[in-house]
């Protein structure tokens, strides 16, 4: 794909590095973005990238990848993914989110994409208020930032290359299930994607411990109660 010109409403106040060179010259080395996708899904996985941007090389027209085109994103993506030290992904299933719930699947997902990087980060930058990573592998050093992937450069780079990854994976399932339409609603509740929860009833990669299963009763698939506390993956 070509490049693209950055939108003149996404031209101000671009994400930077104001966190990562703060801990660079407090001498932390490696630095880790994370970000999430597909938390409010009905159907699809979890997906949460961590991802270690450099101190020399730079990157431009990064930006929270909500306010990206899926072009512009899956057009950043190979460039985000060869200028990072080092990322990867990690998700948690449909049914891991079932047997689960979101907290814990948050935890899952996190602790399977920073196990996955090259290089163990000395600090990490999450998107929220929640630290669901300091609880997923132990850390102690992470910094919770408000709006995160719209200020923090290594958070809005995980969050583009988790969004392009999790939106190719349900491209994918759209071929499987194509009367719900998932490549262009990614799993997430639209008018097609609900009709078609009603007609034919969820699919193997829904969620079906969430509520939207209440009104879906008569086609034989009950709602999954999930176990409390949830889950024991984690203490």
């Amino acid at each position: 794909m070509g490049t693209h010109k950055v939108r003149k409403s996404l031209q101000s106040a671009p994400p930077n590095l104001k966190y990562e060179k703060y801990l660079w010259e407090e001498g932390v080395r490696y630095v880790a973005g994370i970000d999430e996708v597909g938390k409010g899904a009905w159907a699809g996985p979890l997906t949460i990238v961590a991802a270690i941007v450099p101190q020399e090389k730079r990157i431009y027209k990064v930006r929270d990848s909500k306010l990206l085109k899926e072009p512009e994103r899956e057009s950043l993506f190979s460039k985000i993914s060869k200028w990072c030290v080092t990322w990867a992904v990690g998700h948690a299933s449909n049914d891991e989110c079932d047997e689960l719930g979101m907290s814990e699947s948050q935890k899952l997902a996190a602790r399977r994409a920073i196990e996955g990087l090259s290089i163990v980060p000395e600090h990490y930058l999450i998107d929220g208020k929640w630290d669901f990573v300091g609880h997923a592998v132990g850390a102690t050093k992470v910094t919770k930032i408000i709006k995160g992937d719209t200020k923090c450069l290594s958070i809005a780079s995980a969050s583009i290359l988790a969004k392009v990854v999790r939106d190719r994976m349900m491209r994918n399932f759209d071929k499987q299930y194509p009367d719900y339409y998932f490549a262009s609603n990614k799993g997430y509740p639209s008018p097609q994607h609900i009709e078609a929860l009603h007609q034919w009833g969820p699919t193997s990669i829904h969620r079906k411990s969430w509520a939207f299963m209440d009104e879906l009763k008569s086609h034989g698939v009950p709602r999954i109660d999930r176990p409390k506390p949830q889950g024991t993956l984690f203490p």
